[in-house]
């Protein structure tokens, strides 16, 4: 049998097991249990019945003692008793009046009795007990003694009569409620089983032949699962699974974009580092000229090319590579945000307010390139929503750093006072392709800057209530173990 062959057959026993198994199993169990019920009704059912029989022979054998009255100063024929005594259907009926006791009917040699039942007090348990006892262990020819309240002042009334036909009618009451059982059950079964299946067992075979189908092919939209609009526990998982398979299936789509862009990115990279490295040596040449704004640029213009060079090796962390891990060391902050503002063009540019408000002399415990390609990010993003204000006024487009610590906390903030990001953009702010809001933009910005400051343990977050758009950065320093830093002072 080929692999295909044994996918298809067992895909084909998955369904069938679905299909069966659940409806098997909820008609079974519903027998089952109505059956448990018509046991607990049949328990107390039979002691019932074998009191009420034994109950209708003991008032019987009342109207036997009105009829063979012993204080009656007659002689009763022989043919009466019997006739008497086979309407009962006893061997035997005595009275007991006051230290009398009277011997009503008698059969020829009547055996002794294996059994005796006092009807004047019995518990339910005793009735329960005695019931299977008769019907179990007993035997027909055993007999039987039973004793009841006594008519005409007596104090009890008693028979003496065999097992058999007793344990008769009881085996007859069995079977009938065994029957009538067996017939609820089935009705009860079926009522239950078509409205399980279809409350629940088709429902269940719709989602479930949905999932298999979406996990055949989760990037197709087609695949999602349409809610059938029910109100009850269904519905709402039918509309939790749609919603949960269609952010699946957009993160799916965006993940293959991803790693296409990857695979792009790794095919250039060689080219692209070589060009760099071409322009770094053209760089070197500049810096030997002798024009002051040359020499003032171009150690910065090296550097930024150094930096595209180390980048074109690790590739973009959102193609084929991951992100290096920080290497951390204090630094200012100061020099590295007016860094930022010389990489961005806007030292010469008065169109743009620049405002800065850092604590003095405050170090951030950060790698300082990866700091520099945040900060980078979230200016240039707020550059570029403000410069869709044509013509700029400094008094009103404005971008603010502002820097402070709480503790061995370092707090970042970066805003401006442009248009902001609408709601659509906001559920998906630090997703790649997905919080961009100008044209041509990819929405990785805030991604990377994302990335890099959970990599330092850190948060970035918008700050709701502000005009514009504002980015709180939070960055924990690290912890210092205390024999490292012993050692490191005393080194």
């Amino acid at each position: 049998m080929t692999d295909d062959n044994a996918t298809a057959e067992t895909s084909a026993s998955r369904r069938t097991g679905a299909r069966m198994g659940l409806s098997g199993r909820l008609l079974i169990l519903t027998i089952l249990f109505v059956m448990i019920a018509e046991v607990l009704i049949y328990v107390p059912s039979i002691a019932n019945f074998r009191l009420n029989w034994l109950k209708d022979r003991l008032a019987a054998a009342h109207t036997a003692a009105l009829v063979l009255d012993p204080g009656a100063d007659r002689v009763v024929p022989e043919q009466l008793v019997r006739r008497v005594l086979d309407s009962i259907g006893a061997k035997a009926v005595a009275l007991k009046m006051g230290n009398q006791r009277y011997l009503l009917a008698l059969s020829e040699n009547p055996p002794m009795a294996q059994q005796e039942v006092d009807m004047r007090d019995m518990s339910a348990l005793g009735a329960i007990v005695g019931a299977f006892e008769t019907l179990l262990v007993s035997k027909n020819t055993d007999v039987l003694r039973a004793v009841g309240a006594a008519p005409m002042g007596g104090d009890f009334v008693e028979i003496v009569l065999e097992v058999g036909p007793l344990r008769q009618a009881m085996l007859r009451f069995s079977v009938n409620v065994l029957l009538l059982s067996l017939i609820i059950s089935a009705i009860t079964a079926a009522l239950v089983y078509f409205a399980l299946h279809y409350l629940l067992v088709r429902p269940m075979r719709r989602i479930t032949a949905n999932m298999m189908a979406f996990h055949a092919d989760p990037e197709n939209p087609a695949r999602v699962i349409v809610p059938s609009g029910r109100r009850d526990e269904v519905g709402l998982a039918e509309r939790e699974l749609a919603a949960m398979q269609g952010d699946l299936a957009s993160m799916l789509h965006n993940k293959s974009r991803l790693a296409a862009l990857g695979l792009a990115v790794s095919k250039i990279n060689h080219d692209l580092r070589n060009l760099l490295a071409s322009a770094q040596l053209f760089s070197e040449g500049l810096s030997h000229l002798p024009d002051p704004r040359v020499q003032r640029f171009a150690p910065k213009l090296m550097r930024s090319l150094e930096r595209a060079i180390e980048l074109c090796q690790s590739t973009l962390s959102y193609g084929r590579a991951q992100e290096p891990p920080p290497v951390r060391k204090p630094v200012e902050l100061e020099p590295l945000v007016e860094e930022v503002r010389e990489t961005l063009g806007l030292a010469d540019v008065a169109q743009i307010a620049w405002i800065v408000a850092i604590e003095r002399g405050m170090k951030v415990d950060a790698d300082r390139d990866q700091l520099l390609r945040v900060l980078l990010n979230l200016t240039r993003n707020a550059a570029q929503a403000l410069e869709t204000r044509v013509p700029n006024d400094p008094l009103r487009d404005q971008i603010r750093i502002t820097g402070r610590r709480q503790g061995a906390v370092a707090v970042i903030e970066v805003s401006d006072t442009g248009p902001g990001f609408p709601e659509k953009a906001r559920e998906h702010l630090f997703e790649a392709f997905q919080a961009t809001t100008r044209t041509g933009g990819t929405g990785l910005g805030l991604a990377i800057a994302a990335e890099l400051i959970r990599a330092h343990g850190g948060e970035i977050r918008l700050v709701e209530g502000t005009i514009g758009a504002t980015f709180r950065i939070t960055i924990p320093d690290r912890a210092v173990e205390l024999d490292a830093h012993r050692n490191a002072r005393r080194a």
